[in-house]
């Protein structure tokens, strides 16, 4: 009996000796993987290792140096990263790695919460498809588990699928972004994972803490009658906001448009409230409001003219983008510095698991997009590209002087999105546009946009998420004049900002959803230069002196929900601007009009020295009751500042306009906006009806005195009128978005007034009563129809008409000093003719086989099918002492296109 005990003492002495040398190690490791590491732990002590080759990740490189650690602390820091699990058997010396099980002594145990550890939960022959967690003493009854659901085909999120245990009754459903929470009890789980138009996929996961999954549903191959999908939560929500509109680019293929170009901006102008000063008009005027008054977002990026061709075509590219979302009533309060309406463009993300892409070619366009997966799974690259081949079209045309012209386009995209992990997402959208053209003349003139935003999205935990924007966008035009050497010049134009936002999103209860965040925009313009091409030249070299600015708000929202039927959106935004120099500002006497006579000083402010400062208190309040599910009452009241103004005095703005910056003399435009509105569903949400009205105030309103001259204007506030303004109107619209035959029916009254009244004379005009502005357009009326014959055929037509603009008529003449003038009526007395058009199309798409190179789409269309000649504009000459008026039109004849697109 001595000698066994004598023994047994002797074995404690040596696994207390070797547990004594595993306190203290020291080891340095360098570029090893986790196998390298065990192995080298292997070596160091006594211990071996026991574990399942499947369940080590040998990517996972580590370098680190230990010193004089225990082997209990080592193994603890280099597994903590990963779902491993270890338990140490002292008495063998070996140590046991587990994938999420943690091994456990073989009676239970009391936690600190005074829970027993689970049972064992995996038996020998227990078939499953995951472990999900990483086990831990800490038992808890229920877990989370959180994840996204894929389409396997091309690796787009599916919303709306439902993820259910069966057993268990407890199920959850894919938000827009495809994302599901579910709660589910530790241990072994049988998940289904159901969606209309695919097959189902079933996974037996083992829950051991919280932790994710992804499901990837295959397509069903089986041809059905009609998939509707009637709504989405997204949509929904704006339904019930005021002045809300949106497009997916997908949706509009078949709207017959000019040449056959797909135009998201131009199928915008269908929707009531959405106007264009006509066709090769530059920009939109919305509810009422002025070009300049409408953001243009491309990626959270800022775009100052995202037109083509005199406003003909969209500049934003139709295969790159997703949806185009237009808030022209209760502006979120995250947008700020304009006055009507926001257009938030997103592009689509990159494929991160295909190479595909989709390209058209058309009379005058070609378009080509391709997403290729950088990182399979995470990242991926979209490129889009688009250019015109125009100049064959003016070649054929009677008038000589066109057939010397030349006009020609091009914009490309390129966006990189990457997913680091579950909770971060960054994206990068680079965008440069183009257009050249030379109508009739010797002016070359060209003008680009150029745009790069970076957006981060962070998900900070379950109820607060954060999106940093950062942005540089920058705008400019140039004029090329050689036809004589005498008067040949340069003039150029550039417009800089650079835009940091950063947004957070904080789900505080299901009554309250807070947003908040802060925004700085900083401005530099080149108000512009001309200089003389060649020493001949007689030009005078101008140089205007440039302006900066610095815009910074702060804001603050929350969505309230008191009920089902009952919810609210208050939000407020304090933005404070800042002039800033270098910059020369003149000082002209109180109680006079600006002209260089009441000059009276000139300051010059050093860079960055602050000239003018401005604040604003901007607020959003917003309610919507649903007396039932297919009734909604909505109304909201918007307050928005604009320190930023676009300078023309054309009747319809032009690429070659202006932007100058609030300063001393031109003060920031206000406006103040009440909406009502009502919504009503019939047949299950087949068709709908939205009729809204409108009210807005505006002060310090811009526009110019006769014969201004706002280009290369050194003391352009002399030139400049401000003063009060307002608009009002009422918009419809009945849409069926379903079903074999489709489209909506849009119409709109409005009118848009300025007044301009001054003690003096020379500031006055009309007699200092409300007039007209120049887009001021009553009535319009757009019916957008497709009818779907086959699966493959669908014809579609779009009507539009709108009221003529105002213009100015002379009335009549006198003679003065042996010369003739006219006299003209008071400014925009009159209006031109009004504007109808007529478009038809048919749509023929490619066969269904599975197993083809491409999908193809035809579209047949003719533009303004009735030759109406809708005029452009109206001007008059003085010819042999008789004055003339003229009409100059766009399209005044039909215009037949055919156009191929196809998807690879």
């Amino acid at each position: 009996m001595k000698e066994l005990i004598t023994i047994l003492l002797l074995l404690s002495v040596v696994r207390i000796h070797s547990q004594e040398d595993t306190s203290n190690l020291t080891i340095d490791i360098k570029n090893l993987n986790l196998i390298e590491v065990i192995d080298s732990l292997e070596r160091k002590t006594d211990y071996q290792f026991l574990f399942n080759n499947d369940d080590i990740d040998k990517n996972i490189i580590i370098n680190k140096t230990y010193y004089k650690k225990s082997l209990n602390y080592i193994v603890t820091d280099i597994l903590k990263n990963t779902k491993i699990n270890f338990y140490v058997d002292n008495y063998n010396l070996k140590i046991i790695l587990t994938r999420g099980i943690l091994i456990r002594e073989p009676l239970y145990k009391v936690n600190d919460n005074n829970n027993q550890t689970p049972p064992a939960i995996i038996s020998k022959n227990e078939n499953y498809d995951s472990i999900i967690g990483k086990e831990t003493n800490i038992f808890k009854d229920k877990y989370t588990l959180k994840g996204q659901v894929f389409n396997y085909k091309n690796n787009k999120v599916i919303r709306g699928a439902t993820i259910i245990e069966r057993n268990k009754n407890i199920y959850a459903t894919t938000n827009s972004l495809g994302e599901f929470s579910i709660q589910l009890p530790y241990g072994i789980n049988k998940l289904e994972v159901i969606m209309t138009g695919f097959s189902n996929e079933t996974k037996t996961i083992i829950l051991l803490n919280n932790g994710k999954i992804n499901f990837y549903l295959f397509e069903k191959l089986e041809e059905l009658d009609e998939v509707i999908v009637l709504s989405n939560k997204n949509n929904k929500i704006k339904q019930k906001t005021t002045g809300v509109s949106y497009l997916k680019a997908k949706d509009i293929k078949t709207i017959p448009q000019v040449l056959g170009e797909r135009d998201l901006i131009r199928a915008a102008l269908t929707l009531p409230g959405i106007n264009s000063a006509g066709e090769g008009a530059d920009g939109v005027n919305v509810r009422g409001g002025k070009v300049d008054q409408n953001l243009f977002l491309l990626d959270g990026g800022i775009l100052y003219n995202p037109t083509h061709f005199l406003g003909l075509f969209s500049a934003i590219n139709p295969f790159t983008t997703n949806d185009l979302n237009i808030f022209k009533g209760n502006i979120p309060i995250e947008h700020g510095g304009r006055l009507s309406s926001v257009f938030e463009i997103s592009t689509n993300n990159a494929s991160t698991t295909k190479f595909k892409g989709e390209a058209s070619v058309g009379p005058v366009t070609a378009n080509l997009m391709i997403e290729h997966p950088i990182i399979k799974d995470k990242s991926g690259l979209i490129i889009g590209a688009r250019s015109t081949y125009s100049k064959w079209i003016l070649k054929v045309l009677d008038d000589k002087k066109l057939k010397n012209s030349n006009v020609n386009f091009n914009d490309f995209i390129i966006k990189y999105n990457h997913k680091l992990n579950n909770k971060n997402q960054i994206s990068t959208t680079a965008y440069y546009s183009n257009d050249k053209f030379q109508i009739a003349s010797d002016s070359i003139n060209n003008y680009s946009n150029k745009m790069i935003s970076f957006n981060w999205i962070n998900t900070i935990n379950d109820k607060t998420k954060s999106k940093l924007t950062i942005s540089n966008s920058n705008y400019n035009f140039n004029i090329d004049y050689s036809a004589d050497n005498n008067r040949s010049f340069d003039l150029n134009y550039n417009l800089n900002e650079t835009n940091l936002k950063y947004k957070f999103n904080y789900k505080y209860s299901k009554k309250h959803n807070i947003t908040y965040g802060i925004q700085s925009k900083l401005y530099n313009i080149d108000p512009g230069n001309i200089t003389p091409k060649n020493d001949d030249s007689t030009v005078t070299k101008i140089d205007i002196p440039k302006e900066k600015a610095l815009e910074n708000s702060i804001y603050l929202s929350d969505n309230i929900s008191f009920s089902k039927k009952l919810s609210y959106n208050v939000g407020i935004r304090f933005t404070n601007y800042l002039g800033l120099g270098n910059h020369e500002q003149r000082i002209y006497e109180s109680n006079k009009p600006k002209n260089s006579s009441n000059l009276i000083a000139t300051k010059n402010f050093k860079n960055n020295q602050i000239h003018q400062s401005y604040n604003g208190v901007s607020y959003r309040i917003g309610s919507n009751y649903s007396f039932k599910n297919d009734l909604i009452l909505k109304g909201s009241i918007n307050k928005s500042f604009q320190f930023i103004h676009r300078l023309s005095n054309n009747t319809t703005a032009s690429p070659l306009d202006t932007w100058r910056l609030s300063d001393k003399n031109i003060k920031p435009q206000e406006g103040i906006q009440f909406s009502l509105g009502l919504l009503k569903f019939f047949e299950n949400k087949t068709y709908e009806i939205n009729l809204e009205s409108y009210y807005k105030s505006y002060k310090n309103l811009i526009d110019y005195k006769i014969g201004a001259n706002l280009l290369l204007n050194k003391t352009i506030e002399t030139e400049v009128l401000q003063g009060p303004g307002k608009s009002y109107g009422v918009e419809f619209l009945l849409k069926k978005s379903t079903g074999q035959f489709n489209g909506w029916f849009s119409y709109s009254y409005s009118k848009s007034l300025i007044k301009l009244d001054s003690d003096f004379e020379e500031e006055t005009v009309n007699n200092g009563e409300y007039f007209p502005t120049n887009y001021d357009k009553p009535h319009s009326l757009d019916i957008v129809l497709n009818y779907k014959i086959t699966n493959r055929y669908s014809i579609s037509s779009n009507f539009s008409y709108q009221s003529g603009r105002p213009v100015t008529y002379p009335t009549g003449k006198y003679t003065y000093n042996n010369t003739e003038y006219l006299t003209y009526s008071n400014r925009n007395q009159f209006r031109i003719p009004d504007y109808f058009r007529l478009d038809i199309g048919v749509n023929i798409e490619g066969s269904y086989k599975i197993k083809k190179f491409a999908h193809s789409f035809w579209n047949f269309s003719i533009y303004n099918v009735l030759g109406r000649n809708n005029p452009y504009s109206i001007y008059f000459e003085t010819q042999n002492g008789n004055v003339s008026g003229y009409k100059s039109s766009v399209f005044s004849s039909p215009i037949p296109t055919i156009t191929y697109n196809f998807k690879f």
